[in-house]
């Protein structure tokens, strides 16, 4: 037995060391690094947890372990121990409203534009899933790729998910959380990269047969090489058409494609409000009714 732990410890510890990190514990922007801090800090707790647990436990098995008594022995009656009650109750609660706070806190600050970047003018980018393709569309450039990503950093950006098949999730871990995208509505998703780089984005959601190959590549680079890329698509790629686009929604996987001019032209984004936009609108609109009932009192 004690040389097959070994063994065992050993493969284990070799098959680790081959490991690459975690990418959402790699961010390499603000809100996933507001993700990560939050999961490392999860895990450090739950650790302790288990740590002080197995070690009472280790404690009692081997201070109150079987002992010899008398055939007539009995134990003495125990009504309970106020302090021990107290614990075992009040460190849980503790660590759940903890837990609980952290949580909505970094809620907030992921859903808000990046830290560092509100008084930025936000790069805002179409994010459409098709199956099993994902349609980026950038208004402002007038350019439109599918199933890659180029931003700039030190930038914010806005994406504007919905879906023209079933629901999805769009997901670049190393950027941030996932949200979803819809058929009737358009979800709002604030992200940034800090440092240019290649990432992996994904549909985290599933949606059938072609899910696992519903990937995209994402580029992070400078403004000034993100002005250059635009410019080339510009020059280069061929207007994207109704007939075209229609094409490109039919089921079934594509590589990289790239056009100039944007599908929402002619196949504009779902009729329904801004998810966040309002939410937004919607505590504009108390805090406006709120002043109107001050004022009618006074």
């Amino acid at each position: 037995m004690k040389w097959t732990l070994i063994v065992a410890m050993t493969m284990f510890a070799t098959i680790l060391s081959g490991c690459e990190p975690l990418l959402v514990l790699d961010p390499k922007g603000p809100q996933a690094a507001r993700q990560a801090s939050d999961i490392l800090m999860s895990i450090g707790i739950m650790s302790g947890i288990v740590i002080v647990v197995f070690t009472m436990l280790v404690y009692m098995l081997v201070k109150y372990r079987a002992s010899k008594q008398k055939a007539d022995y009995e134990p003495p009656h125990i009504e309970g121990n106020i302090w021990v009650e107290v614990i075992m109750v009040g460190i849980p609660v503790l660590i759940v409203a903890f837990l609980s706070f952290v949580s909505v806190q970094s809620n907030y600050i992921v859903e808000a534009k990046p830290k560092g970047y509100e008084d930025k003018e936000p790069l805002v980018v179409y994010a459409s899933s098709s199956n099993w393709k994902w349609h980026f569309s950038y208004p402002e450039e007038g350019i439109e790729t599918v199933n890659y990503l180029y931003i700039p950093t030190d930038r914010a950006l806005e994406f504007k998910l919905y879906s023209y098949g079933p629901i999805t999730s769009f997901w670049i871990p190393q950027l941030g959380g996932q949200k979803y995208a819809m058929a009737d509505m358009v979800t709002t998703l604030h992200l940034a990269a800090d440092v240019p780089g290649e990432f992996m984005g994904r549909n985290a959601n599933f949606s059938g047969k072609g899910f696992a190959e519903n990937t995209f590549n994402v580029t992070a680079m400078s403004q000034e090489d993100f002005d250059d890329w635009v410019k080339e698509v510009k020059e280069t790629a061929k207007p994207i058409t109704e007939k075209k686009f229609k094409d490109l929604l039919e089921p079934g996987h594509l590589g990289q494609q790239t056009y100039t001019g944007t599908h929402l032209e002619f196949s504009p984004p779902p009729t329904g409000h801004d998810h966040s936009e309002e939410s937004s609108e919607t505590t504009e609109s108390n805090t406006d009714s709120h002043s109107q009932h001050e004022n009618m009192n006074h």
